[in-house]
C-alpha cells in the first residue's frame, strides 16, 4: 500500500498526517503506524494523524502515538491539523473539529499561528509535591529548578511506569517559573516513550498550575525545547479553568508517498 503523507511540525513535536477523507488509510495497524513513525526505517515522527469527515464539522482528527496506539488528544497534532485541512481545501476563517475527547475550536492569528481551544478543566488532584489534572490527556506537573538538567528520560519514565501509573500512563512534565507570567517545560510522553521538544497538552496543563492571577484572565508564555507557546484561559478557582486556549506555531516541513508492506 503506498500512502501520500505529510509532515508537519509544532515547536518541535512533529506529526506524519494524512488525508483519510476517502478512507484510503482506515486500515492501517498499530504495526504500520510503528513503521510511518520510526525514526531509523520509517519517516519519523511523535505520531501520525488522519484528516477525516465528520457530518456537523470541519474535520475529524484521529491520533496515534508513535507505539501505534490511539492516543488521547494532542495540542501541538491538534494546531498542525488545523494548517493541514487548509493545505487541503479546508479554507475557514475559524475551525470547528472533533478529536477523541471532543469538540473543537481553532482559528489562525494575524501572525498565522493557531489558536485552539482546549477542553474546560473541573479537577485538579493536588498532592505535597506534584499535582495531577487532564487536559485532554493526563499530566503530572512537579516544579523543579533547573529544568535543563533534568535527565528527563529517566525520571519521567520512572514516573511514567511507578505503581501509581503503570497500568494507564501519565506525561510527566517538568516545570520551572520563570517569571511571574512564564515558564519553561520539558516533557516526558506516554506512547512515544521518550523526551519530545514541546507537548501541547502538557504546555497547557503546567500554564494552568502556573496562573499569575489568583482568578479570572491569565495568559502564560511557555518556553519549551522546541520553541515558544502562550496559553490563555480563565481562573475560575484553584480546581476550575475555562476558555482554555493553547497558541502557537505549526508549520509543514514536507511531503512524499511511503509505500507500507503489509
Amino acid at each position: 500500500m503506498t500512502l501520500t503523507f505529510y509532515k508537519y511540525q509544532g515547536t518541535g513535536n512533529d506529526f506524519i498526517i494524512l488525508d483519510n477523507r476517502e478512507n484510503q488509510a482506515s486500515t492501517l495497524t498499530p504495526g504500520q503506524v510503528r513503521k510511518f513513525c520510526d525514526r531509523r526505517f520509517g519517516i519519523g515522527a511523535d505520531g501520525l494523524m488522519l484528516l477525516g469527515k465528520k457530518e456537523g464539522y470541519d474535520f475529524e482528527m484521529t491520533y496515534f502515538n508513535a507505539d501505534g496506539g490511539e492516543s488521547s488528544m494532542c495540542g501541538n497534532g491538534g494546531r498542525c491539523m488545523v494548517k493541514f485541512a487548509m493545505q487541503m481545501g479546508i479554507h475557514k476563517s475559524s475551525y470547528k473539529f472533533l478529536a477523541i475527547d471532543g469538540e473543537h475550536l481553532a482559528e489562525l492569528d494575524t501572525d498565522n499561528k493557531v489558536r485552539l481551544k482546549m477542553q474546560d478543566v473541573n479537577e485538579v488532584e493536588e498532592h505535597a509535591t506534584y499535582a495531577l489534572l487532564n487536559t485532554g490527556s493526563p499530566h503530572f506537573i512537579k516544579f523543579a529548578t533547573d529544568v535543563a538538567n533534568i535527565d528527563v528520560l529517566e525520571t519521567g519514565r520512572d514516573i511514567r511506569y511507578s505503581k501509581a501509573f503503570s497500568e494507564k500512563g501519565v506525561n510527566v512534565n517538568f516545570v520551572e517559573t520563570l517569571d511571574e507570567d512564564s515558564i519553561f517545560v520539558r516533557t516526558y510522553e506516554r506512547g512515544v516513550e521518550d523526551e519530545t521538544l514541546s507537548c501541547g497538552t502538557g504546555v497547557t496543563a503546567s500554564a494552568l498550575m502556573s496562573a499569575h492571577n489568583a482568578k479570572g484572565f491569565n495568559r502564560v508564555e511557555v518556553r519549551t525545547p522546541g520553541g515558544h507557546l502562550s496559553v490563555e484561559f480563565n481562573k475560575v478557582d484553584d480546581h476550575h479553568f475555562d476558555e482554555i486556549w493553547l497558541c502557537g506555531p505549526a508549520e509543514f516541513v514536507f511531503s512524499g508517498t511511503y509505500t507500507l508492506n503489509p
